[in-house]
């Protein structure tokens, strides 16, 4: 997806104040993320984030989707809709993978993780659909910066299985977050784009410590 915006800096705090937000909190610097990246992850894991990323994020419409009908105006409206087409090719690629992955690694408490996961699914439809202006644009801009990471373990994972991964549309070009720069630098719309981001990398926090704990409690039945 191509991010040709003519940037008119206006308030480079906020841009700044969210990629420290994703570099901060987001999916790379947790922990057992930085697991599974390793050359000796097991594959069982690989295989449940597959299947756990594909439950969050394909279904339609998803998050970036919502947002485009609770958006500030042009430019932002503009890159939501491109970025809603570019995350349709992620979506595929997501629901590919998993049934390449294999079946879910069997795991104690299931039932747990099944509500977890709905109750992720709702906490992402109220921020997509919120009526405070910028608060689903704001989540759906973390969504696409953190989703550089996600990609990056997705890749890892079709390696393992041997499936090729399609190109990124999403997540390659300019900074994304650098569209703040030029929008209306209001207070109220800059603490909303804020919090939305803040709500998205900390449901994709709760997400690895589910599979964390997915994970251990695995072990723990060897």
């Amino acid at each position: 997806m191509a991010y040709d915006l003519v940037q008119q800096p206006v308030r480079p705090a906020l841009s700044a104040s969210l990629r420290a937000v994703v570099a901060e909190e987001g999916s790379a610097s947790h922990p057992y993320f930085g697991t599974l990246t390793q050359r000796d992850a097991p594959m069982r894991d690989l295989a449940d984030a597959a299947h756990f990323l594909c439950m969050l994020h394909a279904r339609f419409p998803g998050l970036i989707d919502l947002a485009r009908n609770h958006s500030p105006a042009a430019p932002m409206s503009e890159w939501l809709e491109a970025a809603a087409g570019a995350f349709a090719n992620e979506r595929a690629f997501l629901v590919r993978l998993a049934a390449a992955a294999g079946p879910l690694p069997s795991t104690p408490g299931q039932d747990a993780c099944d509500a977890a996961i709905q109750t992720q699914h709702h906490a992402l439809d109220m921020l997509g659909r919120s009526d405070r202006m910028g608060c689903a644009a704001g989540a759906a801009l973390a969504l696409v910066s953190d989703w550089a990471s996600c990609r990056r373990l997705l890749e890892i994972v079709a390696d393992r299985v041997g499936l090729e991964a399609p190109d990124d549309m999403l997540t390659t070009g300019s900074d994304v977050i650098s569209i703040l720069d030029t929008l209306d630098p209001r207070p109220a719309l800059e603490r909303a784009m804020r919090f939305g981001a803040q709500q998205l990398v900390l449901q994709h926090r709760a997400l690895w410590d589910i599979l964390e704990a997915r994970s251990e409690a695995r072990q723990a039945m060897l």
